[in-house]
């Protein structure tokens, strides 16, 4: 009986063993887990970046666990639907902006520098709109102040700085980070910065391996 009783108890940890297993095999995986891993081999591109951060580019922070961006939707040029998934294959700075922010004005000029001396096939700068009370306001703002070299971007409805608020990404505006070509975050700022300077030339030179 004693015997009979050991086996079975024996066979109810063999059971719950069993459970267990098949649980872990099919539970999810931690999707920030998961995307730390998959953005592993963008920490070559950080560790050129940290000692950049310097000088006019000194309050970028240049992440030590490079991962995926949020997922924020917004409009290109044509006014279609666009993610920052659309920029695969490219390293973009995505900056967020609006016409009742100074510093974002001010700064507008630097971006549109940035532009036109390092864009092309392997980078853009992304500037986002986000004014949401007079949609066609930023586009004569930016005619008037002669910036023609960003493409326009915007998000009108105001959800991006819901999403980037909950992450953590925005406490006010200006904000920009740095997503490299495989779609990894590796760099955010807070605020604004002078981006047509040297020192933020040659850190994006260094987000892109140019010499």
């Amino acid at each position: 009986m004693k015997s009979r009783k050991n086996w079975l108890v024996g066979l109810a940890a063999l059971v719950l063993a069993g459970a267990g297993a098949v649980w872990y095999g099919l539970a999810p995986r931690d999707p920030m887990a998961a995307g730390v891993s998959e953005c592993r081999a963008s920490t070559a591109t950080t560790e050129r970046l940290k000692p950049l951060a310097k000088g006019e580019v000194a309050a970028v922070g240049v992440s030590s666990a490079p991962k995926p961006p949020p997922a924020i939707a917004f409009t290109g040029p044509d006014e279609k639907p666009t993610s920052l998934a659309d920029f695969k294959g490219k390293t973009i700075l995505v900056n967020l902006w609006a016409t009742w922010c100074v510093p974002c004005r001010e700064e507008m000029p630097a971006l549109d520098k940035l532009q036109a001396e390092l864009g092309g096939p392997d980078f853009q700068v992304v500037a986002i709109n986000v004014d949401t009370r007079n949609r066609e306001k930023p586009k004569v703002w930016l005619k008037e102040n002669g910036i023609t070299n960003l493409a326009y971007h915007a998000d009108p409805e105001g959800k991006i700085l819901q999403v980037l608020q909950k992450s953590g990404h925005v406490v006010g505006l200006p904000t920009t980070f740095v997503v490299d070509a495989s779609g990894c975050e590796i760099a955010l700022l807070k605020g604004p910065a002078e981006w047509a300077s040297p020192d933020a030339v040659s850190f994006m030179k260094a987000a892109l391996n140019r010499p």
